[in-house]
Formats: C-alpha cells, sequence, structure tokens
C-alpha cells in the first residue's frame, strides 16, 4: 500500500486542476475502497471508489440519506452553508436534497415533463440547433468548442424546456458556472460577486415564477412553479432551489460530455473512423461518452444509523462520498476501464446516479449527444486537440472551460 496516495485529500480541489487522479482512484479501489479522508474544515468522510459499493448506497435511501436537513447531496453541508456553498438563505431545498417518500412526490411531477410522449419532436429541434451550431464552426481553423457547442446545446435546448428566449443561453451560462463553481475563482471572483450574480438570477426567478403562476403553460417552469407536495403549492424558495438544480443538472452533464467525448476521439481517432463508418454506433455509444467522461464526479449520502459498507464499519451521522468517476473506471465491472470503447456493450455506468436519485433528464442527455456527433460524423474527418483544455478547479464537476480544437472537413 503506497500511503502518499492514500493520504491524499480527495476533498481538495486542486487535485483534479491538471487531470482527474486516476491513479489515486486505481489504488483506493484495490487497497482501501472505503477509504476514510479526513477534513481540515469538517468531520471527515469516508470515500467510495468501487462501484458495487455505491449501488448498494443509493439504493437505500432510508439508510443513506441526500436530506438538506442531514448535509444534502454535497461534501459541505448545505445546511450550514447553503445549497451553492455561498451561505445563501433566500434558497429553498431543491428536491435532490429531500428523500423518499417526498423526494418520489417530486418525481411523480417532474417524470412526465421529460418523459418520450412529452418530448415528442424535441429530437427534430435539438437536430436544427445542432445544425445552426455546426453551421458556424470554420472547418480547419483553430477553434474553442465549448463556446460553440458544447456549452450553448444544452442550454438552448433548456430554453426551450422552460419556454424562455434563446438568447438567455448566455445568461444560464454565466449563473450554472457560478452556482458550480466554488471552488474556482474564474467563476467566484468574490463573495460580493457571487451575491450580485445570485441577486441577478433570483431576479429572473421571481419574474419566471410569478408569470408562470398567472400563465401557466406546458413548460418545466410552469411544473416547477405550479406543483404540490404533501398538498401544498411549492413556495417561491423552492422553486428557486430547483431551477438551480435543473439548470445545473441539465446542463452540466451534456456540456462536459461534449467536451470530454471530442478529446477522446482526438486521441483515440480509430474510435471516430468506427463512428463515421457505422453511425448506429452512437445509439448505445452515447452510455460510453457519458461513462468515459463521468461529468458529475461525486455525490454525498449521510449515514442514519450505524452500518456496515464493503467491510468497513459506518456510524450514525457519518459523511458517505460516493465517487461515480471512479466506480465508472471500476475493472471488475469494466473490462479495460481507461479505455474509451464506442463499441463497449452492456454500459451500466453510474454517471447519472443510480437508485431514487438517478438523473430524470438523461435520455435527454443521451440524445443531445447522440445527434450532435451523428451531424459531426457527417461533416468532420479527425478532431485534433490544439492544447491542454483549462480544467474547472472543482472536486464535483469534471469540467473543462475550453477546448481548442480544429475539426478537419470529411
Amino acid at each position: 500500500m503506497t500511503t502518499n496516495t492514500l493520504s491524499i485529500d480527495l476533498k481538495n480541489p486542486d487535485l483534479y486542476v491538471d487531470a482527474v487522479p486516476h491513479a489515486v482512484f486505481d489504488q483506493l479501489r484495490r487497497d482501501d475502497p472505503v477509504h476514510w479522508n479526513p477534513e481540515s474544515d469538517g468531520p471527515g468522510f469516508w470515500a467510495l471508489t468501487r462501484y458495487e459499493d455505491i449501488v448498494e448506497v443509493s439504493r437505500n435511501p432510508a439508510l443513506f440519506s441526500s436530506a438538506y436537513e442531514n448535509g444534502g447531496h454535497r461534501i459541505f453541508n448545505e445546511n450550514e452553508v447553503g445549497l451553492t456553498g455561498a451561505g445563501e438563505a433566500a434558497i429553498g431545498i431543491p428536491f435532490i436534497s429531500v428523500d423518499p417518500p417526498v423526494h418520489t412526490q417530486y418525481r411523480k411531477f417532474i417524470m412526465p415533463a421529460v418523459s418520450p410522449g412529452r418530448l415528442a419532436g424535441i429530437e427534430g429541434r435539438i437536430r436544427e440547433r445542432c445544425l445552426a451550431l455546426i453551421d458556424k464552426i470554420p472547418l480547419g481553423e483553430a477553434v474553442d468548442m465549448v463556446p460553440l457547442l458544447s456549452a450553448p446545446l444544452p442550454l438552448l435546448t433548456l430554453c426551450e424546456l422552460f419556454d424562455l428566449p434563446t438568447a438567455m443561453w448566455t445568461d444560464l451560462y454565466h449563473w450554472t458556472n457560478a452556482f458550480v463553481g466554488e471552488d474556482d475563482p474564474d467563476f467566484r471572483q468574490s463573495p460580493e460577486a457571487m451575491m450580485a450574480t445570485l441577486g441577478e438570477f433570483m431576479t429572473f426567478a421571481r419574474e419566471l415564477f410569478d408569470t408562470r403562476r398567472a400563465n401557466p403553460g406546458e413548460d418545466l417552469a410552469t411544473l416547477l412553479a405550479t406543483m404540490e407536495v404533501n398538498g401544498e403549492p411549492v413556495a417561491f424558495r423552492e422553486f428557486l432551489g430547483n431551477m438551480i438544480l435543473a439548470l445545473v443538472g441539465a446542463n452540466e452533464t451534456t456540456r462536459n460530455s461534449l467536451s470530454h467525448t471530442m478529446t477522446a476521439f482526438a486521441a483515440h481517432p480509430e474510435q471516430w473512423d468506427a463512428v463515421r463508418a457505422e453511425p448506429e454506433l452512437l445509439r448505445n455509444g452515447v452510455r460510453e461518452m457519458v461513462r468515459h467522461a463521468s461529468p458529475v464526479m461525486h455525490m454525498r449520502r449521510t449515514a442514519m444509523a450505524d452500518t456496515v459498507v464493503g467491510g468497513r464499519p459506518i456510524r450514525k451521522g457519518d459523511k458517505v462520498v460516493m465517487w461515480y468517476i471512479a466506480a465508472n473506471r471500476d475493472e471488475s465491472v469494466f473490462p479495460d476501464p481507461h479505455r474509451f470503447d464506442i463499441r463497449r456493450g452492456n454500459i451500466q455506468h453510474l454517471g447519472f446516479g443510480t437508485g431514487q436519485h438517478v438523473c430524470v433528464g438523461s435520455r435527454l442527455a443521451e440524445m443531445q449527444l447522440r445527434v450532435a456527433f451523428g451531424i459531426l460524423a457527417e461533416r468532420v474527418s479527425q478532431f485534433t486537440l490544439l492544447a491542454p483544455p483549462r480544467r474547472f478547479r472543482s472536486n464535483f464537476i469534471n469540467g473543462l472551460k475550453n477546448l481548442d480544437m480544429r475539426l478537419t472537413a470529411g
């Protein structure tokens, strides 16, 4: 056992600035898969790195809580520092930080909004947006693919789901970066700047809430504004929390899966050649894209009673952090796990979570990946990475701030 590696603080956002520390996660899975990680500013947490342990915890919400009052779904305690870690008090509890049975009520309201029937026709509109974005990418020239494709595509889809003007995608981009960027100075330059950003968003959300209450439509914002939980209409605070959750969840997963997959195709051109020769590979291949990227690196639970996970005793009140990015490279589940393989079969990844809190928008995310790479396969013969991308300083989002590439026509 390499003590130096196992003593690395997984909470430290600097650990992820240059690259995901896959070698650290590999060793933890092998030598200490239920690993105690001390905290300089907290009681410490259990780090789960093995697929089977994470599935076990995820599927037992009665024993492992996501509830706000027990700390929520992040390493930090939401009930102490707020949903975004900024100390705000005006934001209510999003449904990701609520346990069953109330969490189940939220899902019953929201699932119809992202059902195949409700999304009928959306694939065609996503294709139209993709075509418009890709038409503007100059092939053969140096470009940054984040503002040209990775960021606008999911945010334009969100504008449709919320029935917002398409021009608002740039505002949503700015806000979501701030919501998840608590450890990145590019996204949170100061507490005052963060409060100003929250103020802008809250003003927008208040107007949206009031408008949708007064004139309800069929959009997702109306659903979030008019739903009832335990027989009571949601308050503005809860609408605000769920809007932040929807914006971050529907954006970051798709955005960063797009970016990481383009870098994977640049590193493995034979995989891109396979897609171009057999576009039908994308139907299952999108699951490999999310597995390999793991855009959300972890989620947290809190033990509600003394228990055992992976042979280690867990005490009531202990924080348990599930490292999806490690489980998605678990060699006992995924042969040759670090290889990006667009032909990989039977991909039951944890990129969208599992159990009660599995992402409600996973199908929509996969649809956008499939459509985008389908169009690119018709036009692009090669992706060339021109410089290493700048990464988020984050232990939560496996994000790329830029992606300087050249796309070769073909």
